[in-house]
């Protein structure tokens, strides 16, 4: 088994995901590893958001995104002043598309050693896996992924 020396705390901030972020860090602190908490905005919801736009409303796509990424950044800022890990062992990334295709390529691009995730995100659909994020996770990353119950 290779070393951990960086984790993929992946949020969605749904109600889970302050729970996610102390496991990945407490994790990270007993392993002496990095953290990357990773987001994705779901492509879809900005599609829609371009849907509404094109029918005559006056919403901009990209202001859009710019104020999810925002809000986002300000809501993982508290949530890391809740921790204890050391900050500057903490890298976020935001990015929008398809939320498993991109915490695949944030796996490769981060060279990340383990995932932790929860089972469920913003839908929290109970017994709902089939097709959801997480599955596709398991099924296709090239590293362990740990699966973060409350």
């Amino acid at each position: 088994m290779s070393e951990i020396k960086r984790i993929l705390a992946a949020i969605a901030f749904s109600k889970y995901s302050e729970g996610i972020l102390n496991y990945a860090s407490r994790l990270a602190n007993d392993l002496d590893a990095e953290l990357v908490v990773a987001n994705v905005i779901n492509v879809r919801d900005v599609q829609a958001v371009g849907r509404i736009e094109a029918m005559g409303y006056r919403v901009d796509v990209d202001e859009y995104v710019k104020g999810v990424k925002e809000e986002r950044a300000a809501s993982l800022e508290k949530m890391l002043e809740t921790i204890s890990f050391p900050i500057e062992r903490v890298r976020s990334i935001c990015k929008v598309g398809h939320p498993a295709e991109k915490l695949l390529q944030v796996i490769e691009e981060e060279a990340v050693d383990l995932v932790v995730m929860g089972a469920k995100g913003r839908s929290d659909l109970p017994h709902v896996l089939l097709g959801s994020v997480a599955e596709k996770m398991f099924r296709h990353s090239p590293v362990p992924v740990l699966s973060y119950r409350s």
